[in-house]
């Protein structure tokens, strides 16, 4: 009974991730598209969509944040490791829990604020472009540090789960 839920937990996941990377490839297509589009219409035509370089700076925002979600699945965001290649193993565990757990502290604090900041900018009306309300375009904020705290939380409960490995001589 256990091994099913398991299972069926693994391809939820993985289903889940697949969808991250399609929204991912989705939004840089997106955004080459109407890059080039605006400069054949401003080279050939003199002219060009009026909301097309403020969806590119919208698209690049989204684009980062769904791309450090995607980063951060597997703990593959960029970090120093200079110190923890030397650490032994049962040191280096307990980094990787504490370094794992201070990246979900801040994460956390960065989606309630971030939150925060969505709320107030829905609360004034500010539109970004086009009549899309600003508070739309910045909607990835929040959920993607939200996405980076549970995921860091996750890789540190695993880590600690994990138990200590001996060197045979």
């Amino acid at each position: 009974m256990a091994n099913k839920t398991t299972d069926s937990l693994r391809k939820g996941i993985q289903i889940l991730q697949k969808i991250e990377d399609s929204v991912l490839i989705g939004l840089l297509l997106v955004m080459i598209f109407i890059a080039v589009f605006q400069i054949i219409l401003r080279n050939l035509f003199d002219s060009g969509m009026n909301f097309g370089d403020e969806l590119i700076r919208i698209l690049v925002l989204w684009i980062s944040l769904v791309g450090a979600m995607v980063a951060s699945r597997n703990n593959n965001h960029i970090n120093i490791d200079l110190v923890s290649r030397y650490l032994p193993h049962p040191v280096k565990k307990f980094s990787t829990v504490l370094v794992g757990i201070f990246t979900a502290l801040i994460c956390a604090a960065m989606a309630y604020f971030s939150l925060d900041f969505v709320m107030l900018e829905k609360s004034e009306g500010i539109i970004a472009f086009s009549g899309i309300p600003a508070w739309v375009c910045e909607s990835i904020i929040p959920l993607a540090f939200a996405v980076i705290c549970l995921r860091y939380l996750l890789l540190s409960v695993t880590t600690l789960s994990n138990p200590v490995r001996k060197k045979i001589p």
